[in-house]
């Protein structure tokens, strides 16, 4: 039979839909397909590929000499644009913002058929490391709210160039649905005094049966109301409302966790598309007991339709714990 399960922390359901429940192998790509790993190391043509880099875009780079392996570039094509004013417009049912933000591009490595499944661990340390120091900069900027976090990783996942690269925007606003879990979480610490991920992070580790990987500071799991096959999140088991109040050790940490659930989900389903988003505190909220950041991956194996759009209830065709189970099978 097939059953409606609650996200507690964020209220929504989902559909798990047993009756009609694939196993999660018939969710690996096609045998026939380019891997990252097959692709030239070095493309004349990307924009990110040593040689072809637009010094006049760069932002910060590490290390800072010798030979890079992290840059840090402004989007040619931004959505928003720092050096924009700050204005707003409120006309009746018309309200307006200025395009002011931050929109940057993290060139995660110097070869191009490379992604952090297949990177070393200290050099996925290096990517966090600069999200670190790229969100503490933009954290400075008394304008922007809710600082994004974000890998697309295919072009299911919205990727345009096979460069592993990463992006970091900064908004003006809190978007809504960002907003809408800080007031979840806000209103089950008002209910019970705790934490609602601190809740489900042990209530995980109790049971065991969804968990994919577990380090010294973090836990990687697929949600119990995983709203589409394989969706994890990966959270930290100290309490912190905040990336950027992580320490040096958990981002190592952390670092080598990633690793080891991407390169599972690259061997196992054969290098799919995935977003890959830190989800942090809104900026002027980095002191409230009741949020914990956290990593979500959202992997692209399906499509939303009428019906999700039209209900805001999605339906998941596998049962997350044997996802979970899939993935744990995978030797890395």
């Amino acid at each position: 039979m097939s059953e409606l399960r609650q996200n507690v922390a964020t209220r929504e359901w989902v559909i798990i839909a047993t009756e009609r429940a694939h196993r999660p192998t018939v969710y690996a790509e096609a045998p026939d397909r380019l891997l990252t790993e097959h692709h030239p190391p070095h493309d004349a043509d990307c924009p990110f590929c040593p040689g072809n880099e637009e010094r006049d875009l760069e932002i910060d780079r590490s290390p800072t000499e010798g030979d890079r392996r992290v840059r840090v570039v402004a989007n040619k094509y931004p959505a928003l644009h720092e050096e924009t004013p700050l204005t707003r417009s409120f006309d009746g049912v018309k309200r307006r913002i200025s395009g002011a933000g931050h929109h940057e591009v993290v060139v995660e490595h110097r070869q191009h058929n490379t992604t952090l499944a297949l990177m070393k661990p200290s050099a996925v340390a290096q990517v966090l490391e600069m999200y670190y120091a790229r969100g503490w900069e933009i954290q400075g900027d008394p304008r922007m709210e809710q600082i994004i976090f974000f890998k697309n990783h295919g072009q299911r996942a919205g990727a345009s160039l096979t460069h592993p690269h990463s992006q970091i925007i900064a908004l003006p606003v809190v978007p809504s649905h960002i907003r809408q879990r800080t007031e979840e979480a806000r209103r089950y610490f008002d209910d019970t005094g705790d934490c609602v991920y601190c809740k489900i992070l042990a209530d995980e580790l109790a049971s065991g049966e969804r968990l994919v990987a577990a380090s010294e500071h973090f836990v990687a799991f697929v949600l119990y109301a995983a709203s589409s096959p394989f969706h994890i999140w990966i959270l930290p088991r100290r309490h912190n409302v905040s990336f950027l109040f992580t320490e040096p050790h958990e981002r190592a940490d952390l670092a080598a966790l990633v690793r080891d659930v991407l390169r599972r989900i690259y061997r196992g389903l054969r290098d799919p598309a995935f977003n890959l988003i830190i989800r942090t505190a809104p900026a002027k909220e980095m002191h409230s007991d009741y949020l914990h950041w956290y990593v979500t991956l959202v992997l692209r194996l399906s499509r939303t339709a009428g019906f999700e759009l039209g209900s805001g209830v999605f339906i998941n065709p596998t049962l997350p714990e044997e996802c979970a189970e899939f993935l744990r099978s995978i030797s890395i």
